[in-house]
């Protein structure tokens, strides 16, 4: 059997939603700020364990005080804080990583002209939201769609990007008797 070099530790998640491992720290999903979980430390990678199941997955920093924040982790928080976005630090890495892209920025613009700054926000934070569910190329292009239709709401985002998703899907040959 392979050998296992991960260390197991028990970490409290801190009211910003962070562990802190070997002084650096890394982004939980929201609803676990708290809570103690375990995280496994590789070599490699940090793995947050909630309820047995991995909630998060970062590489594994080499710099004491650095942060790795992931933005998903936040979403839930934004809907109910919206003006916290525009500012946040997991939106700058999430920017630097390229999850964030101009896409969503175009999006993000023109929901706010259209709908004011927290229902344009709060709209964009659906958007990001369905990314956890459906391929990141058929939520683009569900954003493209609504910015054509010139409509910023998260459920015609969602149809526009399951119709690109299906149109992507291969469709298979039926077999017709001889």
């Amino acid at each position: 059997t392979p050998f296992d070099p991960a260390q197991t530790l028990s970490c409290r998640v801190d009211a910003k939603a962070r562990v802190c491992v070997r002084q650096s720290y890394y982004s939980a999903p929201a609803h676990l700020a708290g809570r103690r979980v375990a995280v496994r430390l590789g070599a490699d990678t940090v793995h947050v364990i909630a309820d047995g199941k991995t909630v998060a997955a970062h590489v594994r920093s080499l710099h004491k005080g650095t942060e790795d924040l992931v933005l998903d982790h936040y979403l839930e928080v934004l809907v109910r804080k919206p003006g916290a976005l525009a500012g946040a630090t997991a939106l700058v890495t999430a920017r630097a990583s390229g999850a964030f892209t101009k896409a969503h920025q175009r999006f993000w613009d023109a929901a706010r002209r259209a709908l004011g700054d927290g229902a344009g926000t709060r709209a964009l934070i659906g958007v990001l939201l369905l990314h956890r569910t459906m391929p990141t190329e058929a939520v683009i292009a569900g954003t493209d769609a609504a910015l054509l239709a010139g409509r910023f709401d998260t459920a015609l985002v969602a149809v526009e990007a399951r119709r690109a998703a299906d149109a992507a899907r291969p469709v298979a040959a039926v077999a017709t008797p001889a």
